[in-house]
């Protein structure tokens, strides 16, 4: 399973979220130990953590020109 981050690694001071991702510090350092349950259990509240923040999600990247 991939990571939700989306390079944008900003941790918001008030809710402990990544702007960007909105894992916490714990959950980003641990990301790799979790398994793909736990990671998609993470993944699946992510949108509403950070609409509870406050917190606007990124758009997603978008390809790059060659």
């Amino acid at each position: 399973m991939e990571s939700p981050c989306v390079d944008i690694c900003t941790m918001d001071q008030a809710s402990g979220l990544c702007v960007g991702c909105g894992r916490t510090l714990d959950e980003i350092a641990g990301w790799s130990r979790l398994g793909d349950a736990e990671r998609r259990r993470i993944m699946s509240g992510l949108a509403r953590r950070l609409d509870a923040a406050g917190l606007t999600r990124p758009a997603p990247p978008q390809p790059k020109e060659r």
